[in-house]
């Protein structure tokens, strides 16, 4: 993971900064030395505070960086949150990248708990997707876990998900399954296999293979779950997804699932405002 950070952060500073930031280079003397102070505007739970560490410290070493929030801590509204101290170009070199990262993130920390808290009575976990924005997704899924929630799979690569387009392509579910549990043996793979069912009869014809650790219900309305749960014989992890939100997750809460995986936890996300300022 840290080498996926500090990957996204050299692609994101050559992204902004390019050959050089022309603004500050035209009017700062490369030799003063300032204050600047970091401002969370809204009520939020903080997420990025290392990450900010990481892009301080890449940019310039020599930066002294003091915060006093720490990741996943509730901050109020109009809270100084710490300092960086230094270069005043290399304060405003960082600035942008430091900030879009910590409002997204923080927004995405905010969502998450706010979820987290609704659904924690019922002892089920919330898990976010891979509808991320592209490049950055490292970053979101680290202000999923702030915020309180469990990471799905990073990618292609880290799990089997067998959904509906794969469903299809196969024939049926019995052979997706099937091709699924022989491409595992064949290979020596020992990695999790979720498979997604739209219906019970599609549950019930899958519920016995040994190679599925999580059964996915796509689309179904709560009383459907608690319905299929009765066939639940094999006592399969089960996970809700598709038009949960914060009207009805309770209701999916209380049927007795596992899980409950939300793409609007990173793909529908309102930045938190927050602000750094040469003091």
């Amino acid at each position: 993971m840290l080498k996926d950070i500090d990957s996204f952060i050299t692609t994101a500073l050559i992204e902004d900064i390019g050959n050089g930031d022309i603004t500050s280079l035209a009017t700062i003397d490369k030799e003063q030395k300032g204050e600047a102070v970091c401002y969370v505007k809204e009520d939020c739970i903080i997420a990025g505070i290392e990450l900010a560490h990481m892009i301080c410290t890449q940019v310039d070493p020599k930066l002294t960086v003091s915060f006093t929030a720490v990741d996943g801590e509730f901050v109020s509204k109009n809270t100084s949150i710490g300092t960086i101290k230094g270069s005043i170009q290399s304060i405003l070199k960082l600035e942008r990248l430091l900030l879009n990262c910590m409002q997204r993130m923080s927004g995405i920390a905010t969502k998450t708990n706010y979820f987290s808290k609704l659904i924690a009575p019922f002892n089920v976990k919330l898990l976010d997707t891979r509808k991320t924005t592209p490049n950055f997704r490292v970053c979101e899924k680290w202000a999923v876990k702030i915020g309180g929630g469990v990471n799905h799979r990073f990618g292609l690569y880290d799990q089997v998900l067998i959904k509906d387009n794969h469903i299809k392509a196969a024939g049926d579910i019995k052979n997706a399954v099937e091709s699924c549990e022989k491409y595992m043996n064949d290979n020596h793979l020992k990695i999790p296999v979720v498979v997604e069912v739209k219906n019970i009869e599609e549950f019930n014809s899958i519920k016995e293979y040994e190679i599925i650790d999580r059964i996915l219900v796509d689309n179904f309305k709560p009383i459907e779950i608690i319905e299929l749960l009765k066939h639940n014989t094999t006592n399969k992890i089960i996970e809700a997804s598709g038009g949960i939100n914060g009207s009805n997750i309770i209701d999916y809460a209380k049927t007795g699932i596992d899980y409950v995986s939300l793409g609007d936890l990173t793909h529908h996300v309102n930045s938190i405002d927050i602000s750094l300022k040469i003091i």
